[in-house]
């Protein structure tokens, strides 16, 4: 139960990462993402946020259309 409310929430943060104005807010929702990622996954958390947002900030610099 609890891993089908953690991936309706990562569902949610990256439906929500289009919307997003600029790399700050891409980078929050990204950190977002990562902490719930690695609870699915069970990594490490710091590690998870951050490259969660560092996907965040480079996502429109990487072509992503959703980020654009």
């Amino acid at each position: 139960m609890q891993k089908t409310s953690l991936i309706i929430a990562t569902v949610a943060i990256f439906g929500l990462a289009g919307c997003l104005d600029n790399d700050t807010e891409r980078a929050v929702a990204g950190a977002g993402a990562g902490l719930v990622a690695s609870e699915l996954l069970g990594t490490d958390q710091t590690g998870s946020m951050l490259a969660g947002a560092a996907a965040g900030v480079f996502c429109d610099d990487a072509g992503v259309r959703a980020c654009q």
